[in-house]
């Protein structure tokens, strides 16, 4: 505690202090220890924004100036944080930190995007002054880089299967993960597709937002795919291409648990979305087609070289070529 003033006791006929909670400390040497940071940065004790409400300041700055993707993976970032929400951000320390960071079960990709978002909440937190140190930075993940328990090995679709989803193919759901099989993409860009983004009669779309450079690209629409873009475009009544059966944009755990994961149940087939890209690449490289234009088409951010990186310009005809091979 810290004496904020002073009042007159009548009971004890003299001045006595008026204190405030400071913060809670496990030992006395903690306790000396945050005493010691307030007074060599003093603040307002009234700022109590718990976790919960510094993440809603934050996120309602920052999301107008990012991507729907960005958005999404700070989102993700914040609902394994649930044991913080309630906590005063300015009692929160590391120990608090790592807690989440240990306990959540994620991957060492996902728990980068973790500390990230631990970092963004601190920098707000520091330059609005409702705390005096980032704890942040201190945060450990490294010992997690080599375990990763979401880790699986590429499944890609057999032909077999994909026959099984050819004879299928006048569900619109199932027209889906046709698509993504023959075009490579990430599920995010394709659910995050816009109609203003495709050109059906040259036959490509645009990739205008992605976690890569390499991402943002045009992508070839095969012909065997065709109808299905033309009849989801034609029966979307919102400004995506793919839209759920309100007419609005389809989120990833709504595709997902509501029309993915059943549809391969239906199969007796065990897939993630990501598989598809996996196909993609398998039947472009069994196809003979060129690691170069495979790069371009499915927009991977791995290693080129020189003469890869110079040759980056392919024709939209070079890339459909290469497509309606598979």
């Amino acid at each position: 505690m810290i004496t904020v003033g002073w009042r007159y006791d009548p009971v004890k006929d003299k001045m006595v202090q008026v204190q405030k909670v400071l913060g809670y400390a496990e030992t006395k040497r903690e306790a000396y220890r945050l005493l010691e940071e307030y007074w060599q940065n003093p603040y307002d004790l009234n700022n109590r924004q718990t976790f919960a409400e510094v993440f809603t300041l934050w996120s309602e700055e920052k999301y107008p100036t990012i991507s729907d993707s960005n958005i999404k993976g700070y989102n993700a970032s914040y609902r394994v944080c649930e044991d913080l929400y309630d906590k005063p951000f300015r009692d929160i320390r590391l120990a608090d930190l790592q807690a989440v960071v240990n306990t959540c079960g994620k991957n060492y990709p996902t728990l980068k995007k973790l500390k990230n978002l631990f970092n963004q909440l601190y920098k707000y937190a520091l330059m609005h002054e409702l705390c005096n140190k980032n704890y942040a930075e201190y945060v450990s993940i490294e010992q997690f880089k080599d375990k990763n328990p979401d880790k699986r090995d590429a499944n890609p679709f057999t032909r077999e299967e994909i026959e099984a989803l050819w004879n299928l193919s006048d569900n619109p759901h199932y027209q889906i993960i046709l698509m993504l099989i023959y075009n490579g993409c990430r599920i995010s860009e394709l659910l995050d597709l816009k109609k203003e983004n495709v050109n059906l009669e040259e036959q490509y779309f645009e990739v205008v937002s992605s976690k890569t450079d390499n991402g943002i690209r045009r992508v070839p629409i095969a012909d065997k795919v065709l109808p299905f873009y033309k009849a989801w475009y034609e029966t979307s009544q919102c400004e995506y291409l793919l839209q759920n059966a309100h007419q609005r944009h389809f989120d990833y755990s709504n595709y997902y648990e509501c029309y993915f994961q059943p549809l391969m149940e239906q199969l007796g087939m065990e897939h993630r979305p990501h598989d598809t890209r996996h196909t993609c690449v398998s039947m472009l490289t069994e196809a003979g087609v060129e690691p170069t234009v495979i790069k371009k088409i499915v927009g991977h951010s791995g290693a080129m070289n020189l003469t890869e990186r110079v040759y980056t310009h392919l024709r939209t005809e070079t890339l459909l070529e290469a497509i309606n091979k598979i």
